[in-house]
Protein backbone atom coordinates (compact mmCIF):
# COMPACT_ATOMS: atom_id res chain seq x y z
CA UNK A 1 0.00 0.00 0.00
CA UNK A 2 1.07 3.63 -0.44
CA UNK A 3 0.36 6.63 2.01
CA UNK A 4 -3.13 7.77 2.32
CA UNK A 5 -4.45 10.92 1.53
CA UNK A 6 -7.56 11.32 4.94
CA UNK A 7 -9.79 14.23 6.19
CA UNK A 8 -9.11 15.80 9.14
CA UNK A 9 -11.48 16.89 12.09
CA UNK A 10 -11.08 20.76 10.93
CA UNK A 11 -11.95 20.30 7.26
CA UNK A 12 -8.89 19.67 6.40
CA UNK A 13 -6.46 16.83 5.00
CA UNK A 14 -3.41 15.29 6.05
CA UNK A 15 -1.48 11.97 4.99
CA UNK A 16 -1.33 9.16 7.12
CA UNK A 17 2.07 7.46 6.22
CA UNK A 18 2.56 3.55 5.10
CA UNK A 19 4.50 2.90 7.96
CA UNK A 20 1.83 4.38 10.90
CA UNK A 21 -1.15 2.60 8.93
CA UNK A 22 0.45 -0.89 8.90
CA UNK A 23 1.58 -0.21 12.86
CA UNK A 24 -1.84 0.55 13.33
CA UNK A 25 -2.96 -2.57 11.74
CA UNK A 26 -0.93 -4.68 13.93
CA UNK A 27 -2.31 -3.24 16.93
CA UNK A 28 -5.60 -4.62 16.23
CA UNK A 29 -7.05 -8.24 17.06
CA UNK A 30 -9.53 -6.95 14.01
CA UNK A 31 -8.90 -5.50 10.39
CA UNK A 32 -8.36 -2.62 8.77
CA UNK A 33 -9.46 -2.14 5.05
CA UNK A 34 -8.75 0.26 2.91
CA UNK A 35 -10.29 1.41 -0.38
CA UNK A 36 -9.43 -1.65 -3.01
CA UNK A 37 -9.04 -4.29 -0.04
CA UNK A 38 -11.36 -7.09 -0.47
CA UNK A 39 -14.72 -6.79 1.63
CA UNK A 40 -14.45 -2.87 2.03
CA UNK A 41 -17.24 -2.21 -0.30
CA UNK A 42 -19.46 -4.19 1.49
CA UNK A 43 -18.38 -2.60 4.94
CA UNK A 44 -18.69 1.23 4.51
CA UNK A 45 -22.47 0.11 2.94
CA UNK A 46 -25.18 1.12 4.79
CA UNK A 47 -28.84 0.24 4.95
CA UNK A 48 -29.81 3.54 3.65
CA UNK A 49 -28.84 3.20 0.41
CA UNK A 50 -29.08 6.83 -0.09
CA UNK A 51 -26.02 7.20 1.72
CA UNK A 52 -22.89 6.38 -0.58
CA UNK A 53 -19.33 7.40 1.03
CA UNK A 54 -15.97 6.11 1.07
CA UNK A 55 -13.48 5.97 4.38
CA UNK A 56 -10.14 6.43 4.21
CA UNK A 57 -9.70 3.57 6.20
CA UNK A 58 -12.18 1.12 8.22
CA UNK A 59 -11.08 -0.40 11.82
CA UNK A 60 -13.65 -3.82 11.80
CA UNK A 61 -12.93 -4.17 15.75
CA UNK A 62 -12.76 -7.57 17.52
CA UNK A 63 -13.22 -6.05 20.83
CA UNK A 64 -12.30 -3.00 23.39
CA UNK A 65 -8.68 -3.00 22.30
CA UNK A 66 -9.50 -2.65 19.46
CA UNK A 67 -12.18 0.37 20.20
CA UNK A 68 -9.25 2.08 22.19
CA UNK A 69 -6.84 1.52 19.46
CA UNK A 70 -8.64 2.75 16.88
CA UNK A 71 -9.78 6.17 18.97
CA UNK A 72 -6.18 7.19 20.10
CA UNK A 73 -5.02 6.34 16.50
CA UNK A 74 -8.22 9.06 15.13
CA UNK A 75 -7.18 11.34 18.04
CA UNK A 76 -3.32 11.30 17.40
CA UNK A 77 -3.80 12.09 13.75
CA UNK A 78 -6.52 14.68 14.15
CA UNK A 79 -8.66 12.26 11.64
CA UNK A 80 -12.71 12.44 10.96
CA UNK A 81 -14.34 9.46 12.66
CA UNK A 82 -17.82 8.30 12.50
CA UNK A 83 -18.71 5.27 14.40
CA UNK A 84 -20.84 2.25 13.03
CA UNK A 85 -22.99 -0.12 14.97
CA UNK A 86 -26.04 -1.91 13.67
CA UNK A 87 -25.62 0.60 10.11
CA UNK A 88 -29.39 1.62 10.51
CA UNK A 89 -28.08 5.73 10.45
CA UNK A 90 -30.78 7.33 8.06
CA UNK A 91 -29.02 10.39 8.14
CA UNK A 92 -25.55 8.88 7.22
CA UNK A 93 -23.38 9.30 10.45
CA UNK A 94 -22.17 5.67 10.60
CA UNK A 95 -19.83 5.96 7.57
CA UNK A 96 -17.63 9.28 6.30
CA UNK A 97 -15.67 10.24 3.09
CA UNK A 98 -11.82 9.84 3.74
CA UNK A 99 -11.77 10.24 7.43
CA UNK A 100 -11.91 6.74 9.19
CA UNK A 101 -14.79 4.65 10.17
CA UNK A 102 -14.41 2.46 13.32
CA UNK A 103 -16.63 -0.13 12.40
CA UNK A 104 -18.58 -2.07 15.79
CA UNK A 105 -20.39 -4.62 13.60
CA UNK A 106 -18.78 -7.92 14.63
CA UNK A 107 -18.93 -7.03 18.12
CA UNK A 108 -22.36 -9.19 18.66
CA UNK A 109 -21.93 -10.88 22.08
CA UNK A 110 -25.29 -11.03 24.09
CA UNK A 111 -24.80 -12.72 27.50
CA UNK A 112 -28.32 -13.00 29.61
CA UNK A 113 -28.62 -13.58 33.14
CA UNK A 114 -31.83 -14.92 33.33
CA UNK A 115 -31.53 -15.48 37.58
CA UNK A 116 -31.24 -11.37 37.89
CA UNK A 117 -33.08 -10.22 34.30
CA UNK A 118 -30.78 -8.48 32.54
CA UNK A 119 -28.57 -8.77 29.70
CA UNK A 120 -25.21 -7.34 28.49
CA UNK A 121 -24.73 -6.84 25.25
CA UNK A 122 -21.78 -5.22 22.36
CA UNK A 123 -23.18 -2.43 19.82
CA UNK A 124 -22.75 -4.45 17.05
CA UNK A 125 -25.78 -6.42 17.72
CA UNK A 126 -29.04 -5.71 16.57
CA UNK A 127 -32.21 -5.86 18.00
CA UNK A 128 -33.60 -8.98 16.38
CA UNK A 129 -30.63 -10.94 17.60
CA UNK A 130 -30.47 -9.37 21.51
CA UNK A 131 -34.74 -10.80 21.38
CA UNK A 132 -33.19 -14.16 20.25
CA UNK A 133 -31.10 -14.22 23.31
CA UNK A 134 -33.50 -12.98 25.52
CA UNK A 135 -37.24 -14.49 24.59
CA UNK A 136 -35.10 -17.89 24.95
CA UNK A 137 -35.48 -16.99 28.75
CA UNK A 138 -39.10 -15.64 28.62
CA UNK A 139 -37.52 -11.73 28.91
CA UNK A 140 -37.32 -8.47 27.09
CA UNK A 141 -37.15 -5.05 26.94
CA UNK A 142 -38.28 -2.06 24.84
CA UNK A 143 -36.31 -2.49 21.86
CA UNK A 144 -37.42 -0.58 18.89
CA UNK A 145 -40.32 -1.51 15.84
CA UNK A 146 -37.93 -3.14 13.36
CA UNK A 147 -35.52 -6.30 14.01
CA UNK A 148 -32.58 -5.14 11.95
CA UNK A 149 -32.36 -1.79 13.96
CA UNK A 150 -29.01 -1.46 15.68
CA UNK A 151 -29.21 -2.37 19.81
CA UNK A 152 -26.33 0.92 20.16
CA UNK A 153 -27.86 3.96 17.95
CA UNK A 154 -31.50 3.18 19.42
CA UNK A 155 -30.28 3.47 23.04
CA UNK A 156 -28.27 5.77 22.78
CA UNK A 157 -31.25 7.97 21.74
CA UNK A 158 -33.51 7.30 23.86
CA UNK A 159 -35.58 3.94 22.13
CA UNK A 160 -38.83 4.33 21.19
CA UNK A 161 -40.61 0.26 20.90
CA UNK A 162 -43.72 -1.67 21.41
CA UNK A 163 -43.14 -2.24 25.21
CA UNK A 164 -42.16 1.31 26.07
CA UNK A 165 -45.72 2.43 28.13
CA UNK A 166 -45.57 -0.65 30.21
CA UNK A 167 -41.44 -0.65 30.66
CA UNK A 168 -40.37 2.71 29.57
CA UNK A 169 -37.73 3.79 26.79
CA UNK A 170 -35.37 1.67 26.48
CA UNK A 171 -32.50 4.05 28.03
CA UNK A 172 -35.07 3.44 31.31
CA UNK A 173 -33.98 -0.04 31.36
CA UNK A 174 -30.29 0.59 30.80
CA UNK A 175 -28.24 0.09 34.15
CA UNK A 176 -24.94 0.73 32.89
CA UNK A 177 -22.30 0.97 29.72
CA UNK A 178 -18.71 1.02 29.71
CA UNK A 179 -17.39 3.53 26.99
CA UNK A 180 -14.35 4.21 25.31
CA UNK A 181 -14.11 8.47 25.66
CA UNK A 182 -12.16 10.82 23.21
CA UNK A 183 -9.04 10.48 25.53
CA UNK A 184 -8.93 6.43 24.81
CA UNK A 185 -9.76 5.67 28.31
CA UNK A 186 -12.33 2.68 29.21
CA UNK A 187 -15.08 4.04 31.54
CA UNK A 188 -17.94 2.81 33.41
CA UNK A 189 -20.91 4.12 33.74
CA UNK A 190 -24.17 3.87 35.80
CA UNK A 191 -26.38 5.23 38.54
CA UNK A 192 -23.26 4.86 40.83
CA UNK A 193 -20.57 5.43 38.91
CA UNK A 194 -19.90 8.21 36.79
CA UNK A 195 -23.27 9.43 36.96
CA UNK A 196 -23.23 12.68 35.13
CA UNK A 197 -21.74 10.52 32.33
CA UNK A 198 -24.16 8.18 32.32
CA UNK A 199 -27.11 10.59 32.53
CA UNK A 200 -25.33 11.91 29.31
CA UNK A 201 -25.27 8.98 27.07
CA UNK A 202 -28.99 7.55 28.17
CA UNK A 203 -30.65 10.36 24.84
CA UNK A 204 -27.08 12.25 24.17
CA UNK A 205 -26.48 10.12 21.37
CA UNK A 206 -22.65 8.97 20.57
CA UNK A 207 -21.20 12.71 21.64
CA UNK A 208 -19.43 11.00 25.01
CA UNK A 209 -17.79 8.11 23.22
CA UNK A 210 -17.56 4.98 21.76
CA UNK A 211 -20.20 2.03 23.98
CA UNK A 212 -18.63 -1.24 24.01
CA UNK A 213 -21.56 -2.95 25.98
CA UNK A 214 -24.44 -2.09 27.61
CA UNK A 215 -26.55 -3.48 30.43
CA UNK A 216 -30.08 -3.58 30.43
CA UNK A 217 -33.02 -4.52 32.69
CA UNK A 218 -35.25 -7.14 31.18
CA UNK A 219 -38.48 -7.87 32.00
CA UNK A 220 -41.11 -11.09 31.03
CA UNK A 221 -42.60 -11.16 28.01
CA UNK A 222 -44.05 -13.80 26.07
CA UNK A 223 -46.91 -13.98 23.97
CA UNK A 224 -48.41 -10.84 22.97
CA UNK A 225 -51.84 -9.76 21.56
CA UNK A 226 -50.52 -8.04 18.39
CA UNK A 227 -50.92 -6.86 15.01
CA UNK A 228 -53.37 -4.62 13.09
CA UNK A 229 -56.42 -3.59 11.72
CA UNK A 230 -56.80 -1.88 7.82
CA UNK A 231 -58.85 1.10 7.22
CA UNK A 232 -59.58 1.89 3.73
CA UNK A 233 -58.09 5.57 2.76
CA UNK A 234 -61.70 7.14 2.47
CA UNK A 235 -62.79 6.06 6.20
CA UNK A 236 -58.97 7.37 7.27
CA UNK A 237 -59.79 10.37 9.03
CA UNK A 238 -62.87 9.01 11.01
CA UNK A 239 -60.73 6.07 12.20
CA UNK A 240 -57.83 8.55 13.30
CA UNK A 241 -59.87 10.44 15.40
CA UNK A 242 -61.17 7.24 17.11
CA UNK A 243 -57.77 6.23 17.46
CA UNK A 244 -56.97 9.71 19.60
CA UNK A 245 -59.83 9.13 21.75
CA UNK A 246 -59.28 5.20 21.73
CA UNK A 247 -55.61 5.67 22.60
CA UNK A 248 -56.55 8.26 25.84
CA UNK A 249 -58.36 5.45 27.50
CA UNK A 250 -55.94 1.98 27.52
CA UNK A 251 -54.05 0.88 30.21
CA UNK A 252 -50.10 0.86 30.08
CA UNK A 253 -49.63 -2.56 28.93
CA UNK A 254 -51.10 -0.98 25.13
CA UNK A 255 -48.75 0.62 22.84
CA UNK A 256 -50.72 1.74 19.56
CA UNK A 257 -48.89 3.13 16.53
CA UNK A 258 -50.82 4.34 12.86
CA UNK A 259 -49.05 4.49 9.44
CA UNK A 260 -51.10 5.90 6.30
CA UNK A 261 -49.38 3.22 3.64
CA UNK A 262 -50.30 1.51 0.50
CA UNK A 263 -50.44 -2.22 0.62
CA UNK A 264 -48.84 -4.51 -2.32
CA UNK A 265 -51.81 -4.28 -4.39
CA UNK A 266 -51.92 -0.28 -4.46
CA UNK A 267 -54.45 0.34 -1.95
CA UNK A 268 -54.01 3.32 0.26
CA UNK A 269 -54.65 2.88 3.50
CA UNK A 270 -54.71 3.41 7.15
CA UNK A 271 -53.08 0.65 9.39
CA UNK A 272 -53.96 1.05 12.86
CA UNK A 273 -51.18 -1.29 14.95
CA UNK A 274 -51.44 -2.51 18.21
CA UNK A 275 -49.33 -4.17 21.07
CA UNK A 276 -51.11 -5.59 24.34
CA UNK A 277 -48.06 -6.98 26.39
CA UNK A 278 -49.93 -8.56 29.06
CA UNK A 279 -52.51 -11.62 29.65
CA UNK A 280 -54.28 -12.03 26.64
CA UNK A 281 -57.96 -12.45 27.38
CA UNK A 282 -57.60 -8.89 29.19
CA UNK A 283 -56.04 -7.48 25.99
CA UNK A 284 -59.11 -9.35 23.64
CA UNK A 285 -61.32 -7.04 25.92
CA UNK A 286 -59.02 -3.55 25.90
CA UNK A 287 -58.63 -4.19 21.99
CA UNK A 288 -62.54 -5.08 21.25
CA UNK A 289 -63.60 -1.02 20.40
CA UNK A 290 -60.50 -0.80 18.61
CA UNK A 291 -61.16 -4.12 16.27
CA UNK A 292 -64.97 -3.63 16.04
CA UNK A 293 -64.54 0.19 14.90
CA UNK A 294 -65.46 1.02 11.32
CA UNK A 295 -65.41 -2.04 11.08
CA UNK A 296 -61.96 -2.58 9.26
CA UNK A 297 -61.49 -3.97 6.46
CA UNK A 298 -58.80 -6.50 7.64
CA UNK A 299 -58.59 -7.89 11.34
CA UNK A 300 -54.85 -9.45 11.57
CA UNK A 301 -54.78 -8.57 15.84
CA UNK A 302 -54.13 -11.91 16.90
CA UNK A 303 -51.66 -13.64 19.66
CA UNK A 304 -48.40 -13.86 18.62
CA UNK A 305 -44.69 -13.99 20.10
CA UNK A 306 -42.86 -11.02 21.07
CA UNK A 307 -39.93 -11.75 18.66
CA UNK A 308 -42.83 -11.78 15.82
CA UNK A 309 -44.20 -8.70 16.38
CA UNK A 310 -41.15 -6.88 16.37
CA UNK A 311 -40.74 -8.33 13.24
CA UNK A 312 -43.85 -7.77 11.96
CA UNK A 313 -42.67 -4.39 10.02
CA UNK A 314 -39.75 -5.70 8.79
CA UNK A 315 -40.59 -6.21 4.99
CA UNK A 316 -41.69 -2.85 4.16
CA UNK A 317 -38.00 -1.42 5.60
CA UNK A 318 -35.68 -4.30 3.90
CA UNK A 319 -31.70 -2.90 3.54
CA UNK A 320 -30.74 -1.37 -0.32
CA UNK A 321 -33.77 1.31 -0.75
CA UNK A 322 -33.70 5.05 -0.65
CA UNK A 323 -34.72 6.73 2.67
CA UNK A 324 -35.82 9.79 4.12
CA UNK A 325 -36.95 10.06 7.31
CA UNK A 326 -37.84 13.38 9.26
CA UNK A 327 -39.81 13.73 12.57
CA UNK A 328 -41.17 15.56 15.37
CA UNK A 329 -43.32 14.99 18.47
CA UNK A 330 -47.16 15.90 18.64
CA UNK A 331 -49.94 15.65 21.76
CA UNK A 332 -52.86 16.25 19.85
CA UNK A 333 -54.57 14.78 16.80
CA UNK A 334 -57.13 17.30 16.14
CA UNK A 335 -59.40 17.44 12.83
CA UNK A 336 -57.01 20.06 10.81
CA UNK A 337 -53.91 17.31 11.74
CA UNK A 338 -56.14 14.74 10.68
CA UNK A 339 -57.13 16.13 7.75
CA UNK A 340 -53.42 17.56 6.46
CA UNK A 341 -51.84 13.69 7.43
CA UNK A 342 -54.88 12.27 5.03
CA UNK A 343 -54.34 14.97 2.52
CA UNK A 344 -50.42 15.19 2.26
CA UNK A 345 -50.51 11.15 1.95
CA UNK A 346 -53.24 11.38 -0.75
CA UNK A 347 -49.99 13.45 -3.07
CA UNK A 348 -47.39 10.54 -2.08
CA UNK A 349 -45.48 9.79 -4.59
CA UNK A 350 -43.83 6.46 -3.72
CA UNK A 351 -45.92 3.47 -3.21
CA UNK A 352 -43.00 2.71 -0.72
CA UNK A 353 -43.73 5.80 1.53
CA UNK A 354 -45.66 6.24 4.57
CA UNK A 355 -46.91 8.57 7.42
CA UNK A 356 -46.55 7.25 11.15
CA UNK A 357 -47.58 7.61 14.15
CA UNK A 358 -46.47 6.14 17.65
CA UNK A 359 -48.12 6.74 20.97
CA UNK A 360 -46.44 7.52 24.05
CA UNK A 361 -47.19 8.09 27.77
CA UNK A 362 -48.03 5.73 30.15
CA UNK A 363 -44.03 4.66 31.68
CA UNK A 364 -42.46 7.13 29.70
CA UNK A 365 -44.35 9.68 31.24
CA UNK A 366 -43.58 9.09 34.68
CA UNK A 367 -39.92 9.01 34.50
CA UNK A 368 -38.61 12.58 35.30
CA UNK A 369 -37.83 14.85 32.56
CA UNK A 370 -34.18 15.75 34.35
CA UNK A 371 -33.27 12.27 35.36
CA UNK A 372 -31.94 11.16 31.56
CA UNK A 373 -31.05 13.42 28.33
CA UNK A 374 -33.92 11.90 26.48
CA UNK A 375 -36.45 15.06 28.54
CA UNK A 376 -39.52 15.04 26.35
CA UNK A 377 -41.68 13.19 28.87
CA UNK A 378 -44.72 14.74 28.42
CA UNK A 379 -44.99 13.95 24.27
CA UNK A 380 -48.50 12.49 23.61
CA UNK A 381 -47.18 10.35 20.13
CA UNK A 382 -43.82 10.48 17.67
CA UNK A 383 -44.64 11.28 14.32
CA UNK A 384 -42.00 10.48 11.44
CA UNK A 385 -42.42 11.01 7.70
CA UNK A 386 -41.03 7.64 5.93
CA UNK A 387 -40.24 7.97 2.48
CA UNK A 388 -38.70 5.30 1.03
CA UNK A 389 -38.32 4.75 -2.66
CA UNK A 390 -35.51 2.99 -5.32
CA UNK A 391 -34.74 5.35 -8.12
CA UNK A 392 -31.80 7.36 -8.09
CA UNK A 393 -33.93 9.76 -10.52
CA UNK A 394 -36.70 9.57 -8.05
CA UNK A 395 -34.79 11.60 -4.97
CA UNK A 396 -36.09 14.86 -5.42
CA UNK A 397 -39.48 14.67 -5.82
CA UNK A 398 -39.47 12.14 -3.05
CA UNK A 399 -37.73 14.49 -0.86
CA UNK A 400 -39.96 17.01 -1.64
CA UNK A 401 -42.59 15.03 -0.83
CA UNK A 402 -41.07 14.48 2.42
CA UNK A 403 -39.89 17.88 4.14
CA UNK A 404 -42.76 20.02 2.98
CA UNK A 405 -45.12 17.01 4.38
CA UNK A 406 -43.27 17.68 7.79
CA UNK A 407 -43.46 21.76 7.38
CA UNK A 408 -47.45 21.43 6.58
CA UNK A 409 -47.63 19.02 9.77
CA UNK A 410 -45.27 21.62 11.96
CA UNK A 411 -48.83 23.92 13.45
CA UNK A 412 -49.70 20.71 14.80
CA UNK A 413 -46.31 19.72 16.87
CA UNK A 414 -45.53 20.14 20.65
CA UNK A 415 -41.92 21.20 21.76
CA UNK A 416 -38.92 18.87 20.90
CA UNK A 417 -37.66 16.43 18.62
CA UNK A 418 -36.45 12.33 18.29
CA UNK A 419 -33.25 12.38 18.13
CA UNK A 420 -32.86 9.17 16.36
CA UNK A 421 -35.31 10.79 13.86
CA UNK A 422 -34.11 14.12 13.07
CA UNK A 423 -34.01 13.61 9.42
CA UNK A 424 -30.56 15.26 8.23
CA UNK A 425 -26.71 15.32 8.59
CA UNK A 426 -25.20 17.85 9.54
CA UNK A 427 -28.45 18.95 11.71
CA UNK A 428 -28.21 22.48 12.35
CA UNK A 429 -27.23 23.73 15.89
CA UNK A 430 -31.17 25.04 16.36
CA UNK A 431 -32.39 21.80 15.31
CA UNK A 432 -30.19 19.55 17.79
CA UNK A 433 -31.12 22.43 20.46
CA UNK A 434 -34.86 21.97 19.99
CA UNK A 435 -33.97 18.05 20.58
CA UNK A 436 -32.80 18.20 24.25
CA UNK A 437 -34.38 21.57 25.00
CA UNK A 438 -32.43 24.54 26.55
CA UNK A 439 -31.73 23.34 30.12
CA UNK A 440 -30.69 19.89 28.76
CA UNK A 441 -28.88 21.22 26.08
CA UNK A 442 -26.57 23.42 28.13
CA UNK A 443 -26.11 20.13 31.39
CA UNK A 444 -25.30 18.63 27.94
CA UNK A 445 -22.70 20.87 26.45
CA UNK A 446 -20.79 20.91 29.77
CA UNK A 447 -20.82 16.83 29.16
CA UNK A 448 -19.41 17.73 26.05
CA UNK A 449 -16.44 19.53 27.23
CA UNK A 450 -15.22 17.23 29.66
CA UNK A 451 -15.26 14.22 27.75
CA UNK A 452 -14.73 15.08 24.60
CA UNK A 453 -13.31 18.84 24.45
CA UNK A 454 -12.29 18.57 20.72
CA UNK A 455 -15.36 17.53 19.12
CA UNK A 456 -13.83 13.87 17.94
CA UNK A 457 -17.35 12.32 18.24
CA UNK A 458 -19.04 14.32 15.53
CA UNK A 459 -20.92 12.86 13.09
CA UNK A 460 -23.96 12.47 14.98
CA UNK A 461 -26.98 14.89 16.14
CA UNK A 462 -24.24 17.43 17.51
CA UNK A 463 -23.44 18.81 20.82
CA UNK A 464 -20.68 20.99 20.74
CA UNK A 465 -18.50 21.35 23.49
CA UNK A 466 -19.55 24.38 25.99
CA UNK A 467 -17.13 27.40 25.67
Amino acid sequence: MADLRAATLTGGNTTLREAAVEEFKKSLRGEVVLPGDPGYNEARTLWNAMIDKRPALIARCAGVSDVIQSVNFARANNLLVAVRGGGHSVPGNSVCDDGIMIDLSRMKSVRVNPAQRTARAEPGVKWGEFDRETQAFGLATTGGTLTDTGLAGLTLGGGIGWLCRKHGLTVDNLLSVDIVTADGQLQTASAEVNPDLFWGVRGGGGNFGIVTSFQYQLHSVGTVLGGMVLHPLDKAKEALKFLHSFAASVPDEVMLGAALLTSPEGQKALAIIACYNGPISAGERVLRPLRQFGPPMADLINPMPYAALQGMLDAAFPPGRRNYFKGNFMNELGSQAVDTLVTRFAAVPSPLSMLALFQLGGAVGRVDPKATAFSHRDAGYHFVVLSLWDNRADDQKNLRWARETWESMRPFFSDGVYVNEMGDAPESDARVREAYGADTYRRLAALKKRYDPTNLFRLNPNIKPAP
